[in-house]
């Protein structure tokens, strides 16, 4: 018998890529089709009054050249006299997206919750709670969501709006009382992903099935469908911008370890908002600046609040060992300790088949090579190890700090 237990994280890796590339793909589809069709609701000018189109039921259209070719959409009131033989839906690109970004979530995060969502200084959780918390805010998130949607709160665009972004900056900062930085980011990624992706399923498509239906029936489609699905059409076109920013967070420990992530997930949440809203605006031909201005504005107080206040007392650390070959010994040993189970060429961590970003730290040459991501992550940012699982103290990393600052040198000094 041949023990393959030592292909599983090699596996794992695999779907993680896979999947990941899947995602990746559909979500340009399922978002490139959000923009296309709103900038084309925006965009549509109407027939001229007492023209063939006005009479066909026609309320928008316009000419467009691309690819070699033109092309005219046109829009209807509620619904052509005929319904035509062929019809396109748009559907699979949303539960493509959907359903892969799941299985990334169970690849990469609930299948090593250990070192992905628990974190012992935040909650003491087992794996099996923190799956529990991940799943059940999709569920929490998309049912607060749609019964403010069925409230007349949602007439009015502006505090509607500002409600579901203070829900989501609250299940920012309960999901960071429960879970590691990066798994309640993602969870809130989730979150929104799921709320725009039910859109779809639930409202949308089956609010288009009945005006087919009717059509079939010979009734007149109610326009009530179309005025709700376009409502929910435009909510998902604004919660794109910041989905997307989480969907690439992990890689920016600076927001989501930081003591305040959840504020920081709001701030860059509203950002993507407000630019979001001047494209819209521009697509019916209002140009207002003081939108990107203010996105753009806050993102860089952001940037300077979260700037690395300078380190006090690095002297003494530093003179501990005024020799450069001891002084890199003991932070060679601080890695073998803390760092080398997950940053190896054959990592012993559970979870990992390969070092997390190729970041390898068992040799001297590594260390010295990824000096400055070993400062950032371990010293300033705190993001590493991974929740801290092979337990890294103040010490050391002020260690490793004090290393850096005296010039990071991995050997004698000549």
């Amino acid at each position: 018998m041949f023990d393959t237990g030592y292909l599983a994280p090699y596996v794992l890796e695999w779907c993680n890529l896979l999947l990941r590339w899947l995602h990746i793909i559909t979500g340009i589809a399922w978002i490139g089709a959000s923009f296309y069709f709103v900038w084309l609701d925006n965009t549509i000018k109407p027939p001229a009054p007492g023209s063939e189109l006005e009479r066909k039921g026609v309320s928008g259209q316009l000419w467009a050249v691309h690819g070699g070719g033109f092309y005219n959409p046109q829009k209807y009131l509620v619904a052509p006299a005929e319904l035509p033989g062929e019809l396109h839906w748009f559907k699979w690109e949303a539960y493509s997206t959907w359903l892969s970004g799941f299985a990334l979530l169970v690849v990469v995060y609930y299948l090593n919750a250990k070192a992905m969502m628990v974190d012992r200084s935040v909650a003491e959780l087992s794996n099996w709670q923190a799956v529990g918390v991940g799943i059940g805010s999709l569920a929490v998130g998309w049912i607060v969501y749609d019964l403010l949607c069925k409230t007349r709160l949602v007439q009015r665009p502006l505090a509607f709006g500002a409600v579901v972004w203070l829900f989501l900056v609250a299940s920012s900062w309960v999901l960071g009382h429960l879970l590691s930085g990066r798994a309640a980011y993602l969870h809130v990624g989730a979150m929104i992903g799921t709320m725009m992706v039910a859109n779809v399923a639930m409202v949308i498509i089956p609010g288009q099935r009945k005006m087919v239906n009717a059509m079939l029936a010979g009734q007149r489609p109610d326009p009530a469908y179309g005025i709700k699905a376009r409502q929910r059409s435009v909510h998902n076109n604004y919660f794109t911008l910041p989905v997307l920013f989480i969907m690439i967070s992990n890689h920016f420990a600076m927001t989501y370890n930081h003591p305040h992530a959840w504020a920081v997930l709001g701030a860059i949440m509203l950002a993507g908002v407000l630019i979001r809203h001047f494209f819209n605006l521009r697509h019916k031909g209002r140009i207002a600046w003081r939108y990107p201005a203010a996105g753009v504005t806050l993102l860089l107080a952001l940037a300077v609040l979260l700037a690395p206040a300078p380190r006090a007392n690095v002297a003494p650390a530093a003179a501990a060992y005024p020799d450069a070959a001891a002084r890199f010994a003991e932070v060679r040993t601080i890695m073998d300790q803390r760092c080398v189970s997950c940053h190896a060429q054959q990592p012993t961590q559970p979870g990992f088949a390969a070092a997390p970003g190729g970041v390898m730290l068992d040799t001297p040459d590594g260390i010295g090579q990824h000096a400055a991501r070993i400062y950032q992550q371990t010293v300033q940012l705190k993001a590493m190890p991974l929740a801290n699982l092979t337990h890294m103290t103040d010490a050391e990393r002020a260690r490793v700090g004090a290393w850096f600052e005296a010039g990071a040198q991995t050997g004698e000094t000549r």
